[in-house]
C-alpha cells in the first residue's frame, strides 16, 4: 500500500455526563463515524490525538479506540485548553492518516452540540 501525504481529521463529540460509559459511547461512535466517513483501514492512521474539557475525567477516550481494536495506533490523551463560554463536555479528536486524498476530499465530523464548533466544516461528514 502506497501513501503520498499525511493528513489531519477533525472531530468532535459532546457528552451529557462525565461518566466513563457514556464517554467510551460518543469516542466509539465519533471514532466509527470518521472512519466510515473517510473511507479509513486501520492501517493507514499515523496517529490519533484526543481532547477532552476539563469537566471531563471518568476515562481517558483513547480507550475506546483500543477497545475498537486500533492498538498497533499510537493514542495520545490531554485536556483542553478552559476558555470562558467554551462548549462544555467535548471530546476532540485529531486523527492522523496516510492517504493520498487532497484536503477537501477530508470529512470532518461533528456530531452533537458540536457542529457550532465549526459551521464552516459542517456538510456530508457532519450531522446535526
Amino acid at each position: 500500500m502506497h501513501f503520498n501525504k499525511v493528513r489531519g481529521i477533525r472531530g468532535a463529540v459532546d457528552v451529557s455526563a462525565n461518566t466513563a460509559p457514556e464517554i467510551l459511547a460518543a469516542t466509539k461512535k465519533l471514532l466509527q463515524a470518521m472512519r466510515q466517513k473517510n473511507s479509513l483501514e486501520k492501517e493507514s492512521m499515523a496517529a490519533v490525538i484526543f481532547s477532552m474539557t476539563k469537566d471531563l475525567n471518568a476515562v481517558f477516550p483513547a480507550q475506546a479506540a483500543r477497545e475498537l481494536g486500533w492498538g498497533a495506533v499510537p493514542l495520545f490523551c490531554t485536556v483542553e485548553i478552559d476558555v470562558p463560554g467554551a462548549l462544555p463536555r467535548c471530546i476532540r479528536v485529531l486523527m492522523l492518516v496516510n492517504t493520498e486524498k487532497e484536503p477537501g476530499e477530508i470529512n470532518h465530523v461533528y456530531l452533537g452540540g458540536t457542529v457550532a464548533l465549526r459551521k464552516d466544516l459542517a456538510g456530508e461528514g457532519t450531522d446535526a
